[in-house]
C-alpha cells in the first residue's frame, strides 16, 4: 500500500472509531451537543460507520488488481471532494460559515482527496 493511500485509510479509520466510541466529538467543533440517542447513532452511522468502511475498502484494496485500487481511491477521492464540494455551496449561501473549523476540514477534504487521487496506481 502506498502511503497517500495508508494516511487516507488511517485518517478515516481513526474517524470512524474516535465517533463510534465518543460522537459528541464529531460535533463539538461547531458548538453543537447531540443530547439524544438519534443524534449520537446519526453521527456513529455517518461519521463512525462510513469512515471505517473506507478505511476497510482502502486497506482490503492493497493487494488488489490495479482496476480494483482505482476504483477504490477514485470513489474515495470523490467522496472527499463532495464534502469540501457541499462547504463550498455553504460559502455561497453563508460566507461566515466556513471560518475556522468548518475551513480547516475543507482543507482536510480536499487533502484527502488529493491524496487518495495520487495513490491510485493507475494515476
Amino acid at each position: 500500500m502506498s502511503l497517500p493511500a495508508a494516511f487516507v485509510a488511517a485518517f478515516f479509520a481513526a474517524m470512524g472509531v474516535v465517533t463510534l466510541v465518543r460522537p459528541a466529538l464529531a460535533w463539538a467543533p461547531f458548538g453543537v451537543a447531540p443530547n439524544t440517542p438519534a443524534s449520537r447513532n446519526e453521527i456513529r452511522g455517518v461519521y463512525g460507520g462510513f469512515g471505517v468502511a473506507i478505511a476497510t475498502m482502502i486497506f482490503l484494496s492493497r493487494d488488489a488488481a490495479t482496476q480494483y485500487q482505482d476504483g477504490v481511491l477514485t470513489v474515495v477521492a470523490v467522496a472527499c471532494l463532495g464534502m469540501a464540494g457541499g462547504r463550498l455551496a455553504g460559502l455561497i449561501v453563508e460566507p461566515r460559515g466556513i471560518r475556522g473549523f468548518p475551513g480547516l476540514f475543507l482543507v482536510v477534504e480536499l487533502g484527502l482527496a488529493t491524496l487518495a487521487w495520487a495513490a491510485t496506481p493507475g494515476s
